[in-house]
């Protein structure tokens, strides 16, 4: 056993001079400035402390900090160790000053850093060093090492400390260096921490520091800290003192200085191939490095995902984005750039994209849809779109694709012919698609689970799941070109005819000829309450159903048994079972249909046909919808499946189609991604849902970041109008209500809407379905009169008012409200 090493020695390793003096020894080795010295090694600890050891776990073990300081006063150095200390103190001079500095084995670690965990002395001269050497081996055992220890999961008996004696730099600017930036993450960036005197009041946050930015060779930012106090030396050791007058508001190193400081930052990340967090100091226009180790809980830099820096568009989150309310992984972004491809190129520009994704979340183009309105001599129609979309705010101009009206023409007319003929083909075998749907997903994914290697995966998507994917997309596309204009014209002529409430009344009943898809999960469970199904029927038919059902990361409720626990749990206090919600709208629909008669005489069998076509439609639109989600539960299983071929589980979900396709044949290139668009994915996940229209420029971490940040609008423009005192929106489904809001951020708080009370929220899709027959009201941000929250909200006759933009700004939990569903506004009464 060798109880002192040479700073440099190649022995110097972790297991013998613990973290701290592995890392200076690796620092030397490579050149770096680094103060000349020695290390006390833990088998001259383990010697100290072998008569003791057993006494020093017992008083750890009952929390006694004053017996383990005791055994240690109470026990001399051996002399063989005293002397070689003394020797290797002894070269490095006449009586120099030195650092004296704890180095356990289990600290500076890529995973935990015990950074201050055990004790340090500075300016320490002769004689004291040994009592320095022995203080820093009982500081292992102070109560914060201790509880450090613990909380980490370090057992207590196999951690030991080595001592790493340097002379101490007598410097005039200390502090930190980070090689990456550490609340960012940015590689790119260094950031310098800078104050006047010794290192400790940094390190020990007593003063506020220099903060110098330095990225591609040059400072970018640079903060002057008001820096109060400074450490000294002094004969007797250290001390704090006011900084002078003079130096308080002075930068402590210049533009120079900072990039030479982080040249060597560069040095050291290249040496130990991560960021470091390092410990400098500098005497006249030297720099030292004291101390290097790997910066912990740093997150990968994000990379910018964000189509709204692509031009002054106006993008929408209404409509499909209701159905996509999550941070998208990179794998569920590239399933719904195909979705979006096949089902809906209609409505399409060739060279500019219709959808985008801004911070990870899906949005439309509306720049796009209104472009070709106004070319194609279709503005007077364009209020259609708000019954898709949703309203625009008052005063909000919505900018223009910077392309010819003749352009648009000769770019749009011959897809349209295209589409045409694409629509009237798939429609003849729309029905024929739905029947067998089911089965063959099912198919699908056992086949999936058959497959034996990532190459026979890969070729089962070419041959099978892609084409089916394709075919549900474009059934879906047909379903909902079919009778495009019935959708709007018919009620609004109805509306004019018989009133709003009348109007409503008589367009419900889409259910009654054949199950309306967005109800089917809460009519499953209703079913499977009264043991009319099973709990593996009610999966197989309605467990691709969720409010996650695009994000392919995500399980099915067909996949947790808990989801469909949780959701009979809560038909337990409904107001009234779906069927009889049903039945009662029934009854009003009739008495409607009766007035209509006596006021229209001899037109009711023509409206009544119309409004058939109306409702076959709507059930054609859902119908396709659900088994285009079921196609997406075909997804997901490729996607777990390939995790599991290629022992990459759920790294797979942040590659791209393409990037996942090859690693299945053997390329990994693209696994180097996956940390950063991780990363990239929680911090845009952290955020608040993002405002339902953006126009221009948006940068999703700023906005969230103000305080005054508003939900329904973005314009980068500015000029926006204030959001407005009362709120009011479509009239989604008529009827008053008084009650007592419950304001719900998402799906997984349903448990909290009871009976009765009205449910307000951003937006709904069919995970949602479930909580509607305990809601007295539905209110929502987003939406329109062909959104989920309006169709459902009819059928089983609960007053609704969506796309309001600003309910759940002006609405608290708990306040009492008066929903009207025929005016479409919403009353705060207490």
């Amino acid at each position: 056993m060798r109880a002192v090493l040479p700073l440099e020695d190649a022995a110097a390793d972790l297991a013998t001079v613990g973290g701290k003096g592995a890392s200076l020894a690796r620092l030397t080795r490579a050149g770096l400035p680094v103060p000349g010295g020695f290390h006390v090694t833990t088998g001259a600890y383990r010697t100290f402390v072998a008569g003791f050891r057993d006494k020093i776990l017992q008083a750890a073990s009952s929390g006694s900090a004053e017996e383990i300081a005791a055994l240690f006063d109470g026990h001399d150095m051996p002399a063989e160790i005293a002397a070689e200390i003394r020797r290797a103190y002894d070269a490095l001079g006449d009586d120099v000053p030195v650092a004296v500095r704890s180095s356990a084995t289990a600290e500076d670690l890529p995973d935990m850093s015990f950074a201050g965990q055990q004790d340090t002395y500075l300016n320490i001269r002769g004689d004291a060093l040994l009592d320095a050497v022995r203080r820093c081996w009982a500081s292992l055992w102070n109560p914060r090492a201790v509880a450090y220890r613990d909380q980490n999961g370090v057992p207590h008996d196999d951690v030991a400390l080595a001592v790493v004696v340097q002379e101490l730099v007598d410097a005039d600017a200390a502090g930190i260096m980070f090689t990456a930036n550490p609340i960012s993450g940015a590689r790119d960036e260094t950031v310098i921490n800078a104050s006047w005197g010794l290192g400790e009041a940094v390190v020990g946050g007593q003063v506020t520091p220099d903060t110098i930015v330095v990225s591609g060779g040059a400072v970018t930012q640079s903060r002057i800290g008001d820096k109060t106090v400074m450490t000294v030396r002094t004969p007797a050791g250290t001390h704090e003192e006011p900084v002078p007058a003079e130096l308080r508001g002075a930068a402590v190193l210049d533009p120079r200085q900072a990039v030479e400081l982080a040249g060597i930052g560069e040095r050291i990340e290249a040496l130990y191939g991560t960021p470091m967090d390092v410990e400098w100091a500098r005497c006249g226009s030297t720099f030292a490095i004291v101390q290097a180790r790997p910066i912990t809980g740093i997150k990968p830099q994000a990379e910018e995902w964000n189509d709204s820096l692509r031009g002054d568009y106006l993008w929408t989150a209404g409509n499909l984005g209701e159905a996509i309310p999550d941070v998208m992984t990179p794998l569920t972004w590239s399933f719904v750039r195909l979705f979006i491809h096949e089902a809906m190129s209609a409505s399409a520009l060739p060279g500019f994209d219709l959808v985008g994704n801004i911070g990870g979340r899906f949005y439309m183009n509306l720049s796009v849809v209104y472009s070709i309105g106004a070319a194609l001599g279709m503005k007077s129609r364009l209020s259609a779109v708000e019954q898709v979309f949703g309203k625009l705010p008052p005063g909000l101009d919505v900018p223009k694709l910077e392309i010819s009206r003749w352009e648009i023409v000769k770019r749009v007319l011959p897809l349209a012919v295209r589409i045409q003929r694409r629509v009237r083909e798939n429609l003849k075998g729309m029905h024929a698609f739905l029947e067998t749907s089911r089965q063959r997903c099912e198919d699908l994914r056992a086949g999936i689970a058959a497959t034996g290697s990532g190459p026979e995966l890969a070729d089962l998507w070419a041959r099978e799941i892609e084409p089916h994917m394709v075919a549900s997309c474009r059934m879906l596309e047909a379903a909902g070109r079919q009778g495009g204009a019935t959708l709007v014209y018919t009620r609004d002529k109805l509306r004019k005819l018989m009133g709003d409430v009348a109007a409503e009344a008589m367009l419900t009943g889409v259910n009654a000829d054949g199950e309306l898809a967005s109800l089917g999960p809460v009519m499953g469970l209703s079913r499977l309450a009264r043991g009319e199904i099973t709990r593996d029927g009610f999966a197989r038919m309605y467990g691709h159903r969720g409010p996650h059902e695009f994000e392919v990361s995500i399980p099915r409720p067909g996949e947790d048994l808990g989801w469909i626990d949780a959701q009979l749990a809560g038909l337990r206090d409904l107001r009234a079972d779906t069927e009889a919600l049903l039945a009662r709208q029934e009854k009003a629909r009739e008495e409607a249909w009766a007035r209509f008669a006596r006021r229209y005489p001899g037109k009711e069998a023509k409206m009544r046909a119309r409004v058939q076509r109306w409702n076959s439609v709507v059930r054609d639109r859902e119908l396709t919808r659900s088994e285009n989600m079921r196609a997406f539960w075909v997804l997901r299983a490729f996607a777990v499946r390939a995790g599991e071929l290629s022992g990459h589980g759920d790294d797979v979900f942040f590659l791209y189609l393409e990037e996942l396709l090859a690693l299945l044949r053997g390329d990994e290139a693209a696994l180097e991604q996956v940390p950063v668009r991780r990363a990239t994915h929680e911090q845009y996940a952290a955020l608040p849902p993002y405002p339902a229209l953006i126009v221009g420029h948006f940068d999703p971490v700023r906005w969230a970041a103000d305080p005054d940040r508003r939900a329904d609008v973005y314009d980068a423009r500015g000029g926006v109008a204030p959001v407005s005192d009362t709120v009011t929106g479509f009239p989604g489904a008529p009827g008053v209500v008084e009650g007592v809001a419950r304001v719900i951020s998402g799906p997984e708080e349903g448990e909290r809407l009871k009976a009765g009370e009205i449910l307000v929220t951003t937006l709904t899709n069919v995970g949602w379905t479930p909580m509607f027959p305990r809601a007295a009201a539905v209110v929502t941000d987003m939406g329109a009169p062909l959104s989920h929250a309006s169709i459902v909200a009819r059928e089983l006759g609960i007053p609704a008012v969506v796309g309001t933009g600003n309910a759940t700004m002006r609405l608290r939990d708990g306040d009492r409200i008066r929903v009207d569903g025929e005016r479409g506004t919403v009353e705060l009464l207490a």
